[in-house]
């Protein structure tokens, strides 16, 4: 018998949020394989975005990504995201990489060689501005990458 998967949010009501980040490049993981593919050790630098359907998502991570990706002078070798919800065992892999931080959603972290270089936190991103988390990301962008 083959195992159901059991999904949080209707994905006719999730996929513009997922297009919203892969309309920038980023490449959405949706299996734990996928997800090591982009992050095992010696894989270089990724950015990795963990979406959510929450108010902060919409409002400042996602566009905040945006602003990243279109002022930074350098770029991540990779960049994927992971639906916090929908894609359970993906985001799980995901978050096994994030040694030391607990669960969060939305995040956004830059990884190099498969450690954590810089993340922000939900807390770190609700109600904050959109340009400003886009430049601190540019920065660790361009500082790690």
């Amino acid at each position: 018998m083959k195992k159901e998967k059991i999904m949080m949010y209707d994905e006719e009501l999730i996929a513009p949020m997922r297009q919203e980040l892969a309309d920038l490049g980023i490449v959405e993981t949706k299996t734990p394989e996928a997800v090591d593919q982009y992050l095992a050790p010696g894989k270089g630098t990724a950015l990795v975005v963990v979406n959510s359907v929450c108010g902060c998502a919409a409002a400042n991570a996602r566009p905040g990504v945006a602003v990243a990706l279109a002022h930074s002078a350098k770029k991540p070798d990779t960049a994927i995201t992971v639906f916090a919800g929908n894609d359970r065992e993906a985001t799980a892999k995901a978050r096994s990489y994030f040694v030391g931080y607990p669960p969060s959603s939305p995040t956004i972290t830059l990884m190099k060689d498969g450690e954590v270089v810089f993340m922000l936190e939900r807390h770190q991103i609700a109600g904050r501005d959109a340009n400003e988390l886009g430049s601190q990301i540019a920065a660790a962008i361009n500082e790690y990458c």
